[in-house]
């Protein structure tokens, strides 16, 4: 099919279903149409999985539980997404305008295209990729082909295990770890078991490359790279250095006596859950109470917003009052003060980790403006976020 007639197929598929459509020709986007205006494209934050896979059809989730529908056709590919069945939350959409290093000016414009963007269970997308591939490729087929145990549509489970018999290591078609490791580590650095227990119950499947041959090897590789991963994660959401990396010398050394992958396994959410709960504890307290960690969670979901009082407290169900009274006698700090240090906080790690400006932190942060942010951070911390920048940096 030529180009052009391509382009006409993108077109119609992006106007009926409300989704982004991209048109890629030798691994080069030469075509992009969406009826949602997007500032920044979401697909940019999948690098992994901008690859051209060995057959005609396949798609991938992210840890967002966004999903692509991708169709090779001769040297082009057509990529349909993102999409999902549930509504995103909106610091969910912010988290992904801050990676996608969006202005200020762009992120309510981000927020409200995705929310436009049609939302569809997995199996009409994948419908949806079954009609451009037969228009395609003149194959006729099915979901079930797509899901089944036994076709040459299973995706990446099947290639990987071919790979192995044949002793190859692609990495372009086993990798998918980025995306989710970013999601786990940052978890971590937030002490947010809520969430990380959230995410162990829908976590994707993970394909993380080929570190050894043989099986019991792969999997001990994948738990100490995890384990050195999760420490510095931990490290930075203030656990104490020597702490972190004595806990994991202990871990992989418990690892390494292990001859049951399945148990390895287990180890290794353990082992997440470890470094969680120590960075949860000196982020909120040794003893904090429920109340406490509920404000907490609150807080770190809505990072990007104006948080006030009345907000939590109609979260929790509680009288305004009896919020800030049960909260600053539990945490020992006024709850507008927990607050305003936990953006600090998550604006310090910003600062030191990333390249963003102090004005885009600020507006991710929810900061009125930057002069807010940067005299609310040197009165916490006594220098202003240039300064604690280039202090970090040395």
């Amino acid at each position: 099919m030529k180009k052009e007639d391509l382009v006409y197929l993108c077109t119609i598929v992006g106007n009926l279903s409300g989704i982004p459509v991209r048109l890629y020709k030798d691994d080069r986007l030469c075509f992009y149409h969406s009826v949602v205006a997007l500032p920044g494209d979401p697909i940019l934050l999948e690098h992994n999985e901008i690859s051209v896979p060995n057959n005609h059809i396949r798609f991938f989730v992210t840890p967002n539980f966004f999903y692509y529908g991708e169709v090779i056709s001769g040297a082009y590919r057509i990529m349909i997404g993102p999409s999902r069945q549930a509504a995103a939350q909106d610091q969910e959409l912010k988290d992904m305008a801050f990676q996608l290093n969006l202005s200020p000016d762009d992120v309510s414009d981000f927020l409200s295209g995705m929310k436009q963007i049609i939302r569809l269970p997995l199996e009409s997308m994948m419908q949806m990729m079954c009609a451009v591939n037969f228009m395609l490729n003149h194959e006729k087929i099915t979901l079930n082909d797509l899901i089944g145990g036994d076709n040459r549509f299973e995706f990446e489970k099947k290639r990987s295990e071919e790979r192995l018999s044949e002793k190859t290591t692609p990495p372009e078609e086993l990798h998918n770890t980025l995306a989710i490791e970013q999601t786990i580590m940052n978890i971590i650095r937030k002490g947010d078991v809520a969430a990380l227990e959230s995410f162990a119950r829908n976590a994707p499947a993970v394909r993380p490359g080929i570190m050894a041959r043989e099986q019991l090897r792969q999997v001990k590789n994948t738990f100490i790279v995890t384990t050195a991963e999760a420490s510095r994660a931990a490290i930075r959401g203030g656990m104490d250095v020597e702490d972190a990396l004595t806990s994991s010398d202990a871990y992989i050394q418990e690892c390494e006596m292990m001859t049951d992958g399945s148990q390895i396994t287990k180890l290794q959410y353990d082992m997440i859950l470890f470094y969680t709960q120590q960075v949860q504890r000196i982020r909120h307290g040794n003893y904090a109470s429920e109340l406490v960690k509920n404000v907490a969670s609150y807080v770190q979901h809505h990072l990007s917003e104006t948080i006030t009082t009345e907000q939590i407290a109609d979260h929790l169900f509680l009288s305004r009052q009896h919020l800030s009274r049960r909260f600053t006698q539990e945490a020992g700090v006024p709850l507008a003060a927990f607050v305003r240090n936990e953006k600090i906080e998550e604006g310090k790690r910003l600062l030191r980790y990333t390249d963003r400006s102090a004005s885009v932190i600020a507006a991710y942060l929810g900061f009125s403006s930057q002069g807010h942010f940067s005299k609310v951070f040197k009165e916490t911390t006594g220098m202003t976020p240039g300064e604690y920048r280039e202090k970090k940096r040395k």
